[in-house]
């Protein structure tokens, strides 16, 4: 058996207690189940600082909310990149200055932390963009070569776009700006745009940044999911109709957990059955899935076809992760928050990470045979 088409058949394992409204259906990663213990695995510490280069001054930079994180498997060990805010600012969602710590793990459960964050605005060529909110929401891949991909938000509290930056230890990262800088002569300068990840396939238990018909290909947006492709990684192209108008391949469904909109999720992944993209979807206050509730973001699935990845094929019904656990439901984000951004192979399972509440992160798994 090809390892690619171990994906395919995770959802064929059955595994105990596993989350409600998820069904085994060939194509779907899961069912997912969080561990018996230790999550939340990421939570604030007040007691780290460091001297931020903008401010001048040292900052307890993860001592109010830890969440959002990326993940990639790194010399036997799992690598979480997550969110990390600090106490400035009003105490509203988006109005602290965020920075990405780094954490690494033997089990993909208990974690050490660097006391040092590793990514952050600083007194360069971006920093107009990143202060003073900072920077969010990260996605990460990696090449064929080794150099890691990162795709994040940056906020300024007035305007915001997908970043790009590599780097070949995630500690020391260079920073190349706004994804869509360059494309269509500077047309989408001005868009604001947020939650890009881009599509890898499984290659000797790694994740990498796949081509398609020549080209790499990322799903990002949110209110509608759209594509857009790159020779390099690092310049990206939003893909548009005839009309020369942004194509849109996921949009909100009445009457389910994504019925406000979807958002893109961690990076997706080309297998034999089609590209898999698991998405976080936001419910609706009113006329959305009766079983959550107003404004809930739960995670869901969907596959489009890898010989044209703006069809899509099949799409869950149900969420495979929603806000069910005290710590996904309280903190900044009290309506709930299961907010899938990282995943990656271990030890012969899938770790998803999320964000809880705007708050938190936290883990579920999901065997990849029933050995």
């Amino acid at each position: 058996m090809k390892i690619i088409d171990l994906l395919v058949l995770v959802g064929t394992w059955f595994i105990a207690s596993p989350l409600s409204g998820q069904s085994a259906v060939p194509w779907e990663m899961g069912p997912f189940s969080r561990p018996a213990n230790g999550n939340p695995v990421i939570t604030p510490d007040p007691s780290t600082f460091f001297f931020d280069p903008v401010l001048e001054a040292p900052v307890h930079w993860e001592t109010l909310h830890t969440f959002n994180p990326a993940a990639i498997v790194r010399d036997g060990k799992i690598y979480v990149l997550y969110r990390a805010e600090d106490a400035s600012g009003t105490m509203q969602i988006g109005e602290h200055t965020s920075r990405l710590g780094l954490a690494e793990s033997d089990d993909g459960i208990h974690f050490i932390r660097r006391d040092q964050p590793v990514f952050y605005p600083a007194k360069d060529n971006q920093q107009s963009r990143e202060w003073p909110g900072g920077v969010e929401d990260p996605r990460i891949v990696e090449t064929s070569t080794g150099v890691y991909v990162l795709t994040y938000t940056q906020w300024n509290r007035n305007t915001y776009s997908v970043g790009i930056a590599t780097s070949s230890d995630l500690i020391h990262w260079k920073k190349f700006g706004p994804a869509f800088a360059s494309a269509s002569d500077g047309k989408y300068i001005q868009l604001k745009y947020k939650s890009a990840g881009i599509v890898t396939q499984l290659n000797n238990s790694r994740l990498i940044a796949v081509k398609i018909k020549g080209k790499y290909w990322m799903y990002w947006g949110e209110g509608a999911i759209h594509l857009a492709t790159s020779k390099d990684l690092i310049h990206w192209s939003p893909l548009e109709n005839k009309q020369a108008d942004l194509i849109e391949v996921l949009r909100p469904r009445p009457q389910h957990f994504d019925s406000t909109f979807p958002e893109t999720g961690p990076p997706p992944i080309l297998t034999s059955a089609g590209i898999v993209v698991l998405y976080n979807g936001k419910n609706a206050a009113t006329g959305g899935d009766p079983d959550m509730g107003p404004n809930a973001y739960a995670a869901g699935e969907a596959l489009f076809d890898s010989h044209d990845p703006a069809r899509l094929i099949k799409q869950t019904e149900h969420p495979v992760l929603k806000p069910t656990k005290s710590y996904e439901k309280t903190g900044q984000y009290p309506a709930g928050t299961t907010f899938a951004e990282g995943l990656v192979y271990f030890h012969n399972e899938w770790f998803l990470y999320y964000g809880c509440a705007d708050s938190l992160v936290a883990v579920v798994t999901a065997p990849a045979s029933n050995k």
